[in-house]
């Protein structure tokens, strides 16, 4: 009999889980089930429009979707086309690598008011991806208040100020690129609670920051030890810290004049409320020093006005019925990836949303060594019982060649100098992969 492996999730975690188990299980059948059309989750959906060369990861992930034995079932959401439970009937083993697309709630007083975005939805709207392709946030502002001091404000802070040119060839949408390029936004404010030597920049990322076109980094000198030592970390984390806190010492030093935007690396301040009625018009912030790497408050306070606030503060997985949630951390329980017989995690439902896309190739060896220790094949039906469900329901699938379909669609509708131009909707993507979609039984 052959074993039947069914991974939830197309991003990172689910491919690597998924070449993981191709390699350490012979001759298994391999499902990969994703919710939305288009494979490559982060990737895709998460990465920044102008980090194409980081995207390219997403050529191994062709190579392990191309394998005879693993199968591709896009726009297929459990839950609703079919159940968890109906998932773990039908295949020997299931593991969940669904990631975390949620926004941590910011949780101040105002934070619901309008003009408070998320990341990931804004990064969302940014990418194209079609949950978030109306979100409309309005940029009709000269300030912009980020919240973190992780890659993902960076992100958010350099696209904000980019010109067109830099934009546009990038797979920036449209939408995106007239939105921003139009916007009256001259100043971005990154906030965070800790100082330098406790940010999470990567140093490549936070160098981009001083080689924009029409925008300077401005940073406090007052704000920057003049050396970071005695810090509880690895070498290899103080050495980054060492080379983010050169860059930061370069900007202090810039000379402002001559472009027309900013971006403020303002540390040690933590936010108390939202400021506005119908919608934001400001920030409400006190100072804060690091006691034992922990921000704590001086009673200090100041307001900054801005007229959006995103709030880049970590991720939140969804709950999925049919199987324990961990409320205050974000995660499915587990032991070392295992939830129950047969059922396991990967990547940040496992263990929350932490490291970058590489962090996730050990989540799939581990769970592969468990499927492949502690799972034998047991008969079950695998993608004939799934296509049956699926067919019975009415649900199209899109399948690799439907996704190359929609690929190509994209590549071919490219502006000038682009990658690609992302499809926004779930019907364009179906209509793109219309001639290979396998289409439901009337």
């Amino acid at each position: 009999m052959t074993l039947k492996v069914a991974v939830v999730g197309s991003g990172p975690s689910g491919f690597y889980a998924t070449e993981a188990l191709a390699k350490k299980c012979p001759g298994c059948e391999i499902d990969i089930i994703e919710r939305l059309p288009t494979p490559f989750g982060l990737i895709r959906g998460g990465v920044a429009p102008d980090h194409q060369s980081t995207k390219r990861v997403s050529r191994a992930f062709e190579r392990t979707v191309a394998r005879p034995e693993v199968h591709y079932y896009g726009n297929v959401a459990i839950g609703q086309d079919i159940s968890l439970v109906a998932l773990r009937d039908t295949y020997d083993a299931v593991i969940l690598a669904i990631g975390a697309p949620l926004d941590r709630p910011l949780n101040i007083p105002g934070d619901k008011l309008a003009g408070v975005i998320g990341s990931a939805a804004f990064v969302g709207w940014y990418n194209g991806h079609p949950d978030y392709r109306d979100l409309e946030p309005d940029l009709d502002c000269q300030a912009v208040a980020i919240l973190g001091n992780g890659n993902v404000a960076l992100d958010i802070a350099r696209l904000l100020v980019k010109t067109r040119g830099e934009l546009a060839v990038t797979d920036l949408p449209d939408y995106a690129l007239e939105a921003i390029t139009k916007s009256r936004i001259s100043d971005v404010y990154m906030l965070g609670r800790r100082g330098p030597a406790e940010a999470k920049f990567t140093n490549v990322e936070l160098r981009e920051m001083g080689q924009l076109e029409n925008c300077v980094p401005v940073v406090d000198p007052a704000q920057l030890p003049e050396s970071i030592e005695g810090q509880d970390c690895s070498e290899r984390d103080l050495r980054l810290k060492q080379k983010n806190l050169a860059t930061l010492q370069s900007f202090a030093t810039v000379d402002p004049s001559g472009k027309h935007k900013r971006v403020h690396f303002c540390f040690f301040a933590q936010p108390k409320a939202v400021l506005g009625e119908d919608r934001v018009s400001g920030l409400r912030l006190e100072r804060t020093r690091v006691v034992d790497g922990k921000p704590e408050g001086t009673g200090e306070v100041f307001d900054l006005a801005c007229g959006l606030v995103i709030p880049a503060i970590g991720y939140r997985s969804a709950r999925i019925e049919g199987v324990p949630f961990d409320e205050r951390r974000g995660i499915i329980p587990n032991e070392d990836g295992r939830v129950a017989e047969g059922l396991y995690v990967a990547g940040w439902i496992r263990r929350g949303p932490t490291g970058v896309i590489g962090t996730n190739k050990p989540d799939g060896e581990v769970v592969a060594d468990h499927i492949q220790g502690h799972v034998a094949a047991g008969g079950k039906p695998g993608r004939q019982g799934l296509e049956a469900a699926l067919q019975s329901k009415g649900v199209q699938w899109v399948d690799l060649k439907g996704w190359q379909a929609i690929d190509q669609a994209e590549i071919e509708h490219a502006r000038d100098g682009a990658p690609r131009a992302k499809l926004l909707t779930i019907d364009e993507m179906l209509a793109a992969a219309d001639d290979d979609v396998t289409e439901a039984a009337n």
